[in-house]
């Protein structure tokens, strides 16, 4: 069933439906249904959208509860309409793993807060700070965009069959910031080259940044942060440093 794991621990399934209280909820991946039916005892209504035909069929046969709407799509080409977004109040789900990354940025264009259990390995490189080993540009672009806390983590055992990976369960909340692609793409490629000097990382990303090497030195020599390592910036640094090399460029 499209390589997913299904949660089996009721109490876990519980904790998350709590935040559903009189809500409209989108479920993303129900699969077996063992959140969908207390979400649906807590929520005002519940729209759960499983791309498995055979799951969809398994949570038909189950019964649909008067508050459950059943869409038979991938998440990431159902239309806003059809999602009823505009009604939406939270995003709980247990987010397969697979599609944790597609999921964090639909919700950032979306601006849904959410309740997402995930990869616990994948939590911990949204959560992680400037100069620890796990600080990556999934690191700087969750801290810039949403503010994460962290409700409960869930071992593999509670889930079947039994992943290699334990999880967790977040809660994340879009912020206001404005960041533009330019300034993302910007990011993206400095922390490809995180270990190194903001300079020499600029002129490392030449081929993803679509300019000369040359350039990017001349560049680099003109920033403030320029003999600063990378991943000693804070996320609001490197987007400050973002806009100074745009400002450079223009």
């Amino acid at each position: 069933m499209l390589g997913q794991v299904f949660l089996i621990n009721t109490g876990v399934a519980e904790a998350e439906a709590e935040h559903a209280h009189g809500k409209v909820v989108l479920e993303i991946g129900p699969g077996k249904g063992i959140l969908t039916s207390r979400l649906c005892k807590n929520a005002k209504r519940v729209i759960a959208v499983e791309k498995d035909r055979r799951l969809y069929e398994l949570l038909k046969t189950n019964g649909e509860m008067e508050n459950l709407k059943l869409i038979n799509k991938d998440i990431l080409e159902t239309g806003d309409e059809e999602l009823e977004l505009d009604k939406i109040d939270i995003v709980i789900s247990n987010v397969p793993y697979s599609i944790s990354g597609k999921i964090i940025e639909w919700l950032w264009n979306k601006r849904k807060s959410a309740v997402l259990c995930l990869q616990k390995e994948f939590v911990e490189h949204m959560m992680a700070g400037e100069g620890t080993e796990k600080y990556s540009h999934l690191s700087v672009m969750s801290a810039l965009l949403f503010r994460v806390v962290e409700i409960m983590r869930v071992p593999r055992n509670n889930f079947r069959p039994i992943p290699k990976v334990d999880s967790a369960v977040i809660y994340i909340e879009p912020k206001n910031n404005q960041i533009s692609q330019e300034q993302r793409n910007i990011i993206k490629a400095l922390m490809i080259h995180k270990k190194k000097t903001v300079k020499n990382a600029l002129v490392d990303s030449s081929s993803q940044l679509g300019k000369s090497s040359e350039y990017l030195k001349r560049v680099g020599e003109k920033l403030d942060k320029r003999d600063e390592r990378v991943f000693r910036l804070s996320p609001i640094e490197l987007l400050d440093l973002s806009k100074a090399i745009l400002n450079q460029k223009s």
